[in-house]
């Protein structure tokens, strides 16, 4: 059992009272009497509050199970007059607009890609702080966006093939992105900058100018000889760099040797739904890491083949301006963390009953703690320039929820003695209560406001729950062509918008989820941009480099100014449940069903209770690499179990379909040295704690707080950590 210390009235895991009192404390000013006691005064007056918001959760799911076992046919005009009688569904103000102040460009007037990241893994989260500025030469070369056709291959040897490749793609950007008076970029031989602007010699000795000679905005290097060029369009920063005797230089008429993207803007450091934290240990893990990254000091050893190689944050870059001062470029990713959510406690500290204080509110404090040396000048690199904290709180269920968030952060703000509204909040519209009353669920807020952001997996995952007694949920891909979908997703941006976000806090959309399918994302991805979000997700910094080519398309600002009102038709169409109780499946279809998520549940569960792995790319039944995370198992296990709560299938089907499966997984992960198999022999099977998780993830499911996976993973997690001490 972990040691504890006993403070304030509160029991702390020693692993996370030595960190915050020996680590954390010295540099920020504030002594542990004063902390700690803020904090049981915190959890003292929030805790009621939190439980009594988490009981009307549950209050409007039994109203809603009641609704739908009474009402067998479904009449929307008397469902939403139900909803609005329960309080489920609220009026929102008439005009409400975001207040924020203080916000950092690359939130509110810059338009680009988005990482989100376990703080748990310090290696992730430096690559993705790091990703603010992505190599396209490289992006492109390590892809499938360049084809291995035609003696272009990828291999453990530079292929000058492919390399032509690359470089006949960037300059097709270039020629996009930095349109010539005349001419192409592909016809270059030489860049230089005379009296004050850019000239392009071309292949026939042509010297040309920019279109816009207000694009080259830096260089380094001598004018007439620039080492590197920076440029500007859309917002977005770009460097072209010039080195003639480089390997690739060399095989570039005019020495081009790379074209370095302005692409990860912003990076949501996660506590949360790509992390397997479930006690004091493991907080104060998280903690660490965030920490090391507002201090600005967070590094990282490992090995790579032969080399161990250290990894640290990049410092700022300097180019000299065209009027001979210069100008600092950020080298980093503007940092949001996200907390846990409202559900869940956490062993990490317990109150003066013994009971597990609410994890949300302990991240609320304690990453709070972690980011003052962001406002009080002791961090040795800046991640906000205005003196702003940036929280992502996911998982509210409505205004009710996000006030409550409001007022934490307020009491978080006079525990540190900060200004007013300095902890901005990231609002994750991804819960079907806080989608159909996003309005009203921004007011609540609009002094704090930075980001709504569309969650797709977790809204299937709440819309699944919360119709469980409706009737038979569709098959998963019939479910992304319900009008719903697409009301959630046009209604986040036109509301946000009709709220005063553009220009002031981003509207965000949803995952790109195979990693290594980035030419189809190049394809696809676009629609985010077309959309009229000016930030989406993406699960690597490559994926990064290559999305921020989407916001060289299209100057998201301008086209957000096109974009037409909110419909009030579109609360119709959200309201419109996944169900279909004359769907006719086939066998075959329910077994494939089936098949596929019970390989998807236990692929993820595996990893997440016996390595303690929040998020990874887990290969589905068809092996190709997909990220998985809490998100997507909240569906898979929602869907099962509405099939059996209906009777598609039968107990003893999905139990023999997750035995199957799990000898599926244990080849899929035969050449991970740290995987245990689950189904060696039916005895193994039998003691597996991940397998144990995943069953009752599904024959639990409908029992399940919002049908989150949370309980019953932070419980194995748990037990298995117990076994192995």
């Amino acid at each position: 059992m972990a040691q504890r210390i006993s403070h304030s009235g509160l029991s702390i895991d020693a692993c996370l009272y030595e960190f915050i009192t020996q680590e954390v404390l010295p540099h920020v000013g504030i002594n542990a009497d004063t902390l700690f006691q803020g904090v049981a005064d915190i959890v003292t007056r929030l805790t009621p509050i939190n439980k009594a918001l988490l009981a009307k959760r549950d209050t409007l799911q039994q109203q809603i199970d009641s609704y739908y076992q009474q009402h067998t046919e479904h009449n929307l005009d008397e469902y939403t007059a139900f909803l609005k009688e329960i309080g489920y569904l609220v009026d929102a103000p008439e005009d409400v607009q975001i207040e924020t102040s203080h916000v950092d460009a690359e939130i509110a007037t810059m338009a680009g890609p988005q990482l989100v990241v376990p703080v748990s893994n310090a290696r992730f989260a430096l690559n993705a702080a790091n990703a603010r500025w992505g190599s396209l030469y490289d992006a492109l070369y390590g892809s499938d966006v360049i084809g291995e056709e035609e003696g272009a291959e990828q291999g453990g040897q530079y292929n000058p093939v492919r390399g032509f490749k690359v470089m006949a793609y960037a300059r097709q950007f270039l020629d996009s992105a930095l349109p010539l008076h005349s001419g192409s970029h592909i016809e270059s031989t030489e860049y230089a900058i005379n009296n004050g602007e850019l000239v392009v010699t071309l292949g026939d000795s042509q010297q040309v100018t920019l279109a816009d000679k207000t694009q080259l905005i830096g260089f380094q290097g001598q004018p007439q000889r620039p080492s590197a060029l920076l440029f500007k369009h859309n917002g977005l920063r770009f460097i072209v760099c010039i080195d003639p005797h480089h390997r690739i230089g060399r095989d570039d008429k005019a020495g081009i040797k790379d074209v370095i993207l302005e692409a990860a803007l912003t990076t949501i450091m996660d506590c949360e739904d790509s992390v397997a934290a479930v006690d004091g240990e493991d907080k104060a893990h998280v903690y660490r890491n965030w920490f090391g990254l507002m201090m600005g000091e967070l590094s990282c050893e490992f090995t790579k083949g032969e080399q161990t190689l250290k990894r640290t944050l990049n410092e700022d870059q300097q180019f000299t301006k065209l009027d001979g001062t210069h100008i600092n470029l950020h080298g980093r990713s503007l940092m949001f963390v996200r907390n846990v959510g409202h559900l869940m406690t956490n062993p990490a500290i317990l109150d003066g009953e013994g009971n597990e204080i609410f994890e949300g509110i302990m991240d609320a404090v304690f990453t709070t703690l972690c980011a003052l040396p962001q406002v009080n000048g002791q961090a040795k690199l800046a991640n906000s320039r205005h003196g702003s904290i940036y929280i992502v709180k996911p998982k509210m269920h409505g205004p009710e929820e996000v006030a409550f968030t409001n007022q934490l952060f307020s009491e978080v703000e006079s525990l540190f003695d900060l200004p007013a509204f300095t902890l901005k909040m990231g609002i994750m519209d991804e819960e079907r209560r806080t989608s159909v009353n996003l309005k009203a669920c921004i007011a609540q807020a609009k002094q704090r406001v930075v980001f709504i952001n569309t969650g797709f997996l977790d809204r299937t995952g709440d819309e699944i729950h919360t119709a469980m007694k409706s009737g038979m949920v569709l098959p998963k891909t019939k479910i992304k062509e319900q009008p719903w979908i697409n009301a959630y997703e046009k209604r986040n941006v036109a509301i946000g918008l009709e709220c005063g976000l553009s220009g002031k806090a981003q509207i965000g959309k949803g995952m790109w989820p195979m990693p290594d399918k980035l030419a189809l994302m190049i394809e696809q991805k676009i629609a985010h941009v077309q959309s009229g979000a000016n930030t989406a997700w993406v699960p690597s910094p490559t994926a990064a480099t290559l999305h921020a080519l989407h916001y060289h398309q299209y100057n998201v600002f301008d086209l957000q100014q096109t974009l037409a009102p909110a419909d009030h038709t579109s609360l119709v169409d959200l309201l419109t449940t996944p169900i279909d109780n004359q769907q006719a499946l086939t066998a075959e279809d329910i077994q494939l069903e089936l098949d596929n998520n019970a390989q998807g549940i236990l692929g993820y569960v595996v990893r997440w209770v016996e390595q303690g792995v929040g998020c990874s790319k887990v290969p589905d039944i068809n092996n190709v690499g997909l990220m998985e995370d809490r998100a997507t198992l909240r569906i898979s296990s929602q869907h099962i179990a509405n099939w059996l709560y209906h009777g598609v299938c039968s107990a003893e089907q999905v139990t023999m379909t997750m035995q199957r499966m799990a000898k599926v997984v244990d080849e899929q992960n035969a050449g991970d040295p740290n995987y245990q198999p689950m189904a060696t022999d039916e005895q193994a099977l039998e003691k597996s704690i991940a397998f144990k998780a995943a069953m009752d993830l599904v024959f639990k499911g409908c029992e399940q707080p919002s049908g989150y996976t949370e309980p019953l993973l932070h419980h194995y997690r748990r037990v298995f950590k117990a076994l192995c001490a």
